[in-house]
Formats: C-alpha cells, structure tokens, sequence
C-alpha cells in the first residue's frame, strides 16, 4: 500500500504541474520525469503483488532514464538549454528495442525467464546492470557539476544570492546518488522506498521552483523571472580571479589597459558616493548600467583590480561600513541586525556568515572586542 501511495502522488504532483499556470521548461521535464516515476512505481508495486505477469520486463528501460531526466532538469533549472539531452536517452531506448521480441513471449515463457534468473539472457542482463550502475554515478557527477557551474556563475553578477540559491537541488542530487548506492546493494524494497521519499521531496520543493536564468554570453546579464525558493547564500571560498584560466579568459578582451582604469576608477567613486552597495538586490547588470558599460567588462575590471568576483567585492564593501557606522557612538541604539540591513544585506545568517569570513570573528565578537579596545 505504500508503493501505491507514492504512485498516487508522483501521479498527482505530475498533473499538479501540467496544470500550473506559466509552466517553465524546467516544470515540463519534472512533470515528465514523475509521470515516470509513477509507472515506474507502478510497475513495482504490481510485480512485488504477483499481479499483471505480462508486464514482466516493461520497466527494465526506466532505470537508465532517471539518471538523464535528473541532469535534464539540472541543465534548464539553469539555463543550459544548448546541451542536446537526445543522445543520453540512447540506452534506455536500446535496451526496450531489444526486449520487444521478450514483449511478444507468452505469459508462460515470460514467467520461465525469469524463474531461471534470465536465462537466455545472460549477457544482456550483464550489459543492462553495468549500464545501470555507471549512469547513476555519471549523471550524479554531471548534475553536481553543472550545479558548480551556476554557482561559480552567479557570484559574478549577483550581490545577493538567497533567492537564486539552488541548493535544494544539491540535496536532491545527493539523494538521487543514495538511490543508486541501494540499487548497487540491489534491496529492490529499500530502493522504492527512498523513490517514494524522493517523490516527496521534490513535491515539497521542485513544484515550488521557478527557473533561474543565466546568460552563456557575459555581454548580457543573467535575467532573473521572479523570486524563488528561499536557501542560503553560496559561499565560493576559493577566489575566481587569480587563476590561469581567469587570465586566459580576459585575454581577448576588448577592454584596453586606459578603459579598465577609467572603469575601475568610476566604479570607486560611484560606490564611495553613492554607496550603490546598500542596494540589498544589486547585480552586476544594474551597476554596469549605471557606469554606462557592458556587464562582461565591469566584471574583468572587479575580477583583476579587486581581486574578487562581484559578489564578494560588494559584500566586502558592505563589512566596512558596518564596521564604520559600527563604530559611530550615535548608532549604538540600533541592534547588529538593523546596522546590517543598512548597509546591504538582506538576511541575519548571510550577514553573520560573510562577516565571519572577513574578519574572521561573528559580528557580536567583533563588536565586544571593539569594546575592550576603546576602554
């Protein structure tokens, strides 16, 4: 009854999204893949009941199709809409082909089959579970690293990341490899399970979803349709500009050495009059309007003159004013959080996370020991 419960609701969370107003690309391809999720379920539940002999063997395409709808759904919850998904279907299509001659079998031979464990068809059996076992690990892997992509992506263009963050899918991603550790243990029980528990995970999150858009060309700034679900701020540790493959990326350019100086300078100035940086939501493609540039070269003059991809250089100058009006006596009545939200930051735990990475104490240590330190 529980396997049925969760083809009950993989079945109704697919209409729920074919039903869903302004549908993404990304609302599509999760649709799709939970309707497969419900016949995969389905084909399960009535095989572990003894029920429909006939359908034996219809569902050993499906496994090897999870592992590509997961690194579908990755790629158009971030944008990467030019990668052609068709090939990564191959497998699972070859091996339905070669069982259509198992299809036409009596129900008597079919049940024969697998009574002795396959036989007849060892060798497919053995090409079909290596496949199996090698698509989970390669599109966990290919999903995480797509993922890697958007993160690296959007600390260059956005000041604030909590609401693009898409770390749920991180999650979701993890469990998919649990999924496939099960399915190497070979507990069919224990795998359905967890399918039934994934079903609900991503009812609670992935309906919830809204595409985050992210432009391939740096000319153009990422476009963000609405706010999405609420996660917490990525935290890149290593720096994104010192590297070879940041150079080499600048290396054909078309800023000259005079426009990177002019920008830089106009950039300083602009933040130390206007303090742009108190804009909780400001990105890359607001500020480059503002200094009359394209995003892609105000990004190369943060990147080689600051040292930091955007979302830290913004961020970081966020810290100095706090710890400037901080240390103002007349704003002592205001608590941390209030000073915090004035210069910038939108939420408690990213201000205490990039404070902590900045100065390398909490923002109430810091101010304690500013305390000391004045008496």
């Amino acid at each position: 009854m529980f396997y049925f419960g969760g083809v009950g609701l993989a079945f109704f969370l697919h209409l729920l999204l074919l039903s869903k107003r302004k549908k993404t690309h990304a609302d599509k391809i999760l649709s799709g893949w939970l309707f497969i999720m419900s016949v995969h379920l389905l084909l399960f539940s009535v095989r572990k009941a003894g029920l429909y002999p006939q359908l034996l063997a219809v569902d050993m395409p499906l496994p090897l199709m999870h592992g590509p709808l997961l690194y579908w759904y990755t790629l158009a919850l971030t944008n990467r809409t030019s990668v052609k998904i068709w090939p990564h279907f191959i497998a699972p299509t070859a091996i339905f082909l070669y069982l259509i001659p198992f299809f036409a079998l009596s129900v008597e031979e079919k049940i024969a089959v697998f009574k002795n464990e396959g036989a007849g068809y060892e060798v497919f059996n053995m090409i079909r579970w290596i496949s199996t076992f090698s698509s989970g690990v390669v599109y966990v892997i290919l999903s995480s690293l797509e993922l890697r992509k958007h993160r690296l992506s959007i600390v260059q263009q956005f000041s604030s990341t909590e609401k693009i963050s898409l770390d749920w899918l991180q999650y979701l991603i993890y469990w998919m490899g649990a999924i496939w550790i099960l399915v190497i243990i070979g507990n069919d029980d224990f795998i359905f399970a967890t399918t039934v528990l994934f079903i609900v995970f991503i009812g609670f999150f992935g309906i919830r979803q809204v595409g985050i858009f992210i432009s391939s060309d740096n000319s153009e700034p990422i476009k963000l349709t609405e706010a999405v679900h609420e996660g917490g701020d990525v935290d890149i540790e290593e720096p994104l500009t010192s590297s070879a493959s940041e150079k080499r990326k600048y290396q054909k350019s078309g800023l000259s050495q005079e426009s990177s100086e002019a920008l830089h300078f106009g950039l300083q100035k602009l933040m130390n009059d206007e303090k742009l940086f108190r804009e909780s939501e400001l990105s890359l493609a607001e500020l480059a309007k503002r200094l009359n540039t394209q995003p892609n070269y105000l990004s190369q003059v943060i990147n080689e003159r600051e040292g930091k991809n955007f979302y830290d250089y913004v961020n970081t100058l966020r810290i100095e004013e706090f710890v400037r009006l901080s240390a103002d006596p007349g704003n002592r009545k205001y608590t941390l959080l209030a000073l915090a939200q004035q210069c910038g930051f939108n939420s408690k735990s990213s201000f205490n996370r990039y404070f902590k990475k900045v100065t390398g104490k909490s923002p109430s240590e810091f101010m304690e020991a500013a305390s000391v330190s004045e008496n």
